[in-house]
This record gives C-alpha cells, sequence and structure tokens, in this order.
C-alpha cells in the first residue's frame, strides 16, 4: 500500500515533498473554482440570451404579422359579427399588441433571472474563504520521540507496513 504521492505508507516524507502536495493541491483547487466560475458565467449569459432573444421576438413579430394579420383579422371580425370595419381593424390590432406583451413579459421574466445569477460572486466569496481558511493554519506540532525510540524504531515501523 502507498500514500497518494506513491511513497510507502509509514514513511517519513520530506518537508520538501509535503510542499509540493500542497501546492498541487492549491493549483487544483484554484483551477477547479475557475473552472466553476466560467460555467456560472456561461448560464448567466445563456440566460440574458434567452431574454434578448425573447425580446426580438416579441419586437420582430408585433412589426411583422401586423399589416396581414390586422387585414385577416378585421375582415374576420366584420364577417363574423357584421360591425363596422374600423372596429373590426382596432380589435384585431389589439390582439397583436396582447402577444406582443406576452412574449415582451416572458423576456423581463428571463431578464430578471439572468440579473439575479451571482456566480461569479459565489466563486469569489468561496475563494475568499478558503484563502482566509489557508492563512489561518498552522502546522501540527510533532511529538518530541523519546531518546530511547529513535531513527531504527521508525524504520521498523515503516518495514512492518509496507
Amino acid at each position: 500500500m502507498s500514500a497518494p504521492d506513491g511513497s510507502p505508507v509509514g514513511a517519513e516524507r520530506s518537508i520538501g515533498q509535503l510542499f509540493a502536495s500542497a501546492t498541487a493541491d492549491m493549483s487544483a483547487l484554484v483551477h477547479d473554482e475557475i473552472a466553476l466560475a466560467k460555467a456560472q458565467l456561461k448560464q448567466d449569459v445563456k440566460r440574458g440570451a434567452t431574454s434578448g432573444g425573447a425580446f426580438t421576438a416579441a419586437g420582430l413579430l408585433l412589426l411583422f404579422s401586423l399589416p396581414m394579420l390586422n387585414f385577416a383579422l378585421a375582415y374576420g371580425i366584420r364577417t363574423w359579427s357584421g360591425w363596422n370595419l374600423a372596429l373590426c381593424f382596432l380589435l384585431s390590432f389589439a390582439a397583436n399588441v396582447l402577444i406582443a406583451l406576452v412574449l415582451a413579459l416572458i423576456g423581463v421574466l428571463f431578464a430578471k433571472k439572468a440579473k439575479k445569477g451571482r456566480g461569479p460572486q459565489k466563486v469569489a466569496a468561496s475563494m475568499k474563504e478558503t484563502a482566509g481558511v489557508l492563512q489561518k493554519a498552522k502546522p501540527h506540532p510533532r511529538p518530541e520521540l523519546p531518546e530511547d525510540r529513535g531513527a531504527p524504531a521508525i524504520e521498523a515501523v515503516a518495514r512492518s507496513s509496507s
């Protein structure tokens, strides 16, 4: 059995090996937090793009559908009800405005979700917390070995566990 760095279990690791291991772990942690921030930013950008798309669809629908839909709907209402043609055109315009308002509302909802996304702030807070913990970390003092249990005892333990 061996430790994660490949050294046998129970063997003493040098300060250099411990420092290298800690540096590698810290580097991996920073890389993971950067990847998390990128993923959360990507999600916020997608929400913003969805919001923009809904606003664009609302505007285009209102712009391009007005002439054709107004004529078709107005003449349909006149045929069905026999009302004045001007009132029928006004009702067809109101229907188009209602649809555009629904699409704009969808755009507003997605814009609020994108605005509430606090992915980068969460990651920054997590990184600050990690840095605070690491700054307060102190090495554990090693217990002093009795003089009669020196290096031979440690070697015996290392040999017996490998």
